[in-house]
């Protein structure tokens, strides 16, 4: 056996114990889910017979039947610390209404609670009630290389735990857009891992490993319709989160409290702007939404909506310099200052960061 398969087999061997299944589930209202379809069939699912008068096996008044829990999805996650505490995606446990059960790697089953949500990154900690639990290590995204090899562990499909996928890395400081949950809503996530590794749905929330068994990632996106393309987030996102928890008890985050573009040549003509840089304060497509959310920092320093962010914290807003990588650095409570153009004219102003709820 070549040693580069040891290696591999090792590396599964020490990380496979940590990953865990998620099984997402919802009380559905008895007029909805796989309720009594089957055509021919004379019993409901509690083992009672059919009413004569049912029409291909479906009760004539469905309301008198109770509501139902039934499996909507799968994840995966990975346990960090004996206890429980399970890190995943914030899109595997995104709707508070579901529940979640956590199936380990030697078949037992737990009732996951969602200790909390990173309001900005698309990482979430569960909990569940266990000792002595394995554990995965936990690796340095900032050291990642270009064609290193990795690992993925995880639920693929929801069907099948523990499933092993091996590649390489790809790119780094990925951008790319995602759903959140099935309303529509959508996340960017900025400096993510591509990495050629076969990833399934299912997978979201399992673990990214190196050839050492840290994990360096958390696998969270797939590009439908295209071979061997697959995200994941770097797992120092996730360091942040696990060091507020135990610091906080929650996960905190700054936040401005706007939506933009970013600007180039294309938006400059398109909108007819003086400049074709900088971070174009405007609403999106979403009903409702807002350019500048009411009474937050960006609100309070005098930004409306059609301004356009110059620079923040005397650093200059471009393509290459996200107005959200600069905010992400920072933490709350800290006044920064910054420059916003308004019908031409340059404004400067201070805004103090607050925290995202």
């Amino acid at each position: 056996m070549l040693e580069i398969e040891k290696l591999t087999i090792e590396t599964v061997k020490k990380v496979a114990p940590a990953v865990v299944s998620i099984v997402i589930s919802k009380l559905m209202p008895p007029d909805r889910g796989p309720l009594m379809r089957p055509a021919y069939n004379p019993y409901n699912q509690f083992g009672m017979p059919l009413p004569e008068q049912s029409l291909d096996g479906i009760p004539p008044n469905l309301s008198d039947l109770p509501s139902h829990r039934v499996k909507v999805g799968g994840g995966s996650g990975f346990i960090v610390e004996p206890d429980g505490l399970i890190v995943t995606n914030k899109h595997v446990v995104y709707e508070p209404e579901s529940e979640y059960t956590v199936i380990t790697s030697d078949e037992k089953e737990y009732k996951g609670t969602v200790v909390s949500r990173d309001p900005i990154n698309d990482v979430a900690v569960l909990k569940i009630s266990a000792d002595n639990l394995p554990t995965a290590v936990i690796g340095d995204s900032d050291t990642i290389e270009l064609g290193q090899t990795a690992i993925a562990i995880g639920n693929a499909l929801g069907l099948f735990n523990n499933t092993v996928s091996k590649g390489i890395i790809s790119g780094l400081g990925r951008k790319i857009t995602a759903a959140m949950g099935e309303n529509g809503l959508v996340e960017n996530l900025r400096h993510v891992i591509q990495t050629d590794v076969a990833i399934n749905q299912g997978n979201s929330g399992g673990p990214l490993v190196n050839l050492d068994g840290e994990v360096i990632g958390i696998n969270t996106a797939i590009i439908f319709g295209a071979q061997n393309i697959g995200f994941a987030l770097p797992i120092n996102w996730a360091k942040t989160d696990l060091d507020d928890l135990q610091q906080y008890g929650r996960i905190i985050r700054p936040y401005l409290g706007v939506r933009y573009v970013m600007l180039n040549k294309d938006l400059q003509e398109q909108y007819k702007l003086t400049v074709n840089s900088g971070a174009l304060v405007i609403k999106d497509h979403i009903p409702g939404s807002q350019a500048v959310i009411p009474a937050s920092p960006a609100f309070k320093a005098g930004l409306r909506e059609n301004d356009i962010i110059v620079s923040i914290d005397s650093h200059k807003i471009d393509d290459k310099s996200e107005l959200a990588d600069f905010i992400e650095n920072k933490k709350v409570g800290d006044v920064i200052p910054l420059e916003y153009l308004r019908q031409g004219k340059l404004i400067q102003a201070e805004l103090k960061l607050e925290e995202r709820k």
